[in-house]
């Protein structure tokens, strides 16, 4: 044979793999089968490296753990997770229920793809009692979106009750539960359908990767995710996978500091005179603590409060004092965050007063201490230009 010849077909491997602690990161496109018999048979080959590889099978399989699913789908980020469900299992004429707190880009796919596709999209206040929901739902609404608590006002729903109202009127149900994490809550659990993580979040855990899940226990819905993905050609790289499985190894330990730092930053704050509410579910004063007592098992560290009414002016001089707090839109990584909420309010369908200007933290895994001092020149900031 030429060199060319030899140099294409040199190095492949022709013995086993090491046993690492890690799942070995393929790349590659084509798989090379076995027979003849083999290139059409995709009940029992993997044929084509864009369903995954060894590292996305691992992590698809610790996601399953973590859910208490049959099976999970990956996709290439949060949104993607929520969008690739929302496709795979609404067509034309069907009718969608979303809460109204939900994450901002979920509601402009809704509005700016699903309506353009003939699902009609219906927003619900997010405390609306399950039993008007669910009985009040018209004959052509196929599924109720869920996020419990919303990511940026933190209402919760009684996720159970309206899981279980809808199963008797043969409506699906999912859930945004990338505050939950899969660990703090279990969806699957209490009955939803679908259960929907930003993995890009609390998972990865380093602010470094984008990746998004949806975990079911009924096969017939496994498989029209894992379809769904197939017909939109969507893939996630190993290396990806690879890091959101790291980063699952530490979720525990990495979720029970967030949320003891994130519950002494809160409780801290609850007691500042420029505080007008906190919006945090672990607190006794929150509305609907009951609610998360009842059914997680912990808290995150996201979590909003109000400031006392005052000027735009002056909330820009409390954000921008901060030091160890970062301006960011995402959370769920090492480091802590800060934004002001009121311009997304505005798009909702339900108008609710907070009582001032809403401010959302992400406590990070610094010393609380330390985000205290930096929240209470922020305050002091503030309070100058309240005056």
């Amino acid at each position: 044979m030429s060199d060319e010849t030899r140099l294409i077909h040199a190095g492949k491997l022709t013995g086993p793999l090491a046993r690492t602690v890690g799942p070995p990161i393929q790349k590659g496109s084509t798989v090379l089968l076995p027979d003849t018999a083999a290139l059409y048979d995709d009940a029992h080959h993997l044929t084509y490296g864009r369903a995954g590889l060894s590292a996305q099978s691992a992590l698809q399989d610790a996601l399953a753990v973590l859910e208490g699913a049959v099976g999970v789908s990956l996709y290439p980020s949060g949104i993607a997770a929520i969008s690739g469900a929302l496709l795979a299992l609404l067509k034309a004429g069907d009718e969608v229920l979303v809460v109204d707190n939900v994450y901002k880009p979920v509601r402009r796919f809704c509005d700016h793809v699903l309506k353009r596709f003939g699902v009609t999209v219906s927003y619900f206040e997010p405390r609306l009692a399950p039993e008007t929901l669910v009985g009040e739902a018209s004959d052509s609404v196929r599924l109720i979106l869920l996020e419990s608590p919303g990511s940026l006002s933190f209402e919760m729903q009684d996720v159970p009750r309206i899981a279980a109202l809808a199963r008797e009127r043969g409506i699906l149900t999912a859930i945004d539960n990338t505050w939950g994490a899969g660990l703090l809550f279990r969806p699957l659990d209490h009955g939803v359908d679908i259960s929907i993580q930003a993995l890009t979040k609390y998972a990865g855990g380093h602010s470094d990767v984008f990746m998004g899940s949806a975990a079911a226990r009924d096969p017939a819905l496994v498989r029209k995710l894992a379809d769904g993905i197939h017909h939109m050609g969507w893939a996630v790289g190993g290396e990806d996978a690879y890091d959101i499985l790291r980063g699952l190894r530490t979720l525990p330990i990495r979720l029970a500091r967030h949320g003891e730092s994130g519950l002494k930053v809160g409780s801290w704050l609850q007691g500042q005179p420029e505080v007008a509410r906190m919006l945090h579910p672990a607190l006794p004063s929150f509305p609907d603590h009951a609610l998360w007592a009842r059914d997680f098992r912990g808290a995150c560290g996201l979590f909003g409060f109000t400031l006392r009414p005052a000027s735009e002016a002056a909330v820009a001089a409390f954000l921008d004092t901060l030091k160890l707090f970062g301006l960011g839109f995402s959370w769920g990584g090492f480091e802590s965050l800060a934004i002001w909420c009121d311009p997304q309010l505005s798009v909702r369908r339900h108008a609710a007063d907070y009582g001032g200007p809403l401010i959302r933290l992400h406590v990070g895994l610094e010393d609380p201490d330390d985000l205290i001092a930096d929240l209470r020149a922020g305050l002091d900031a503030y309070a100058k230009l309240a005056d």
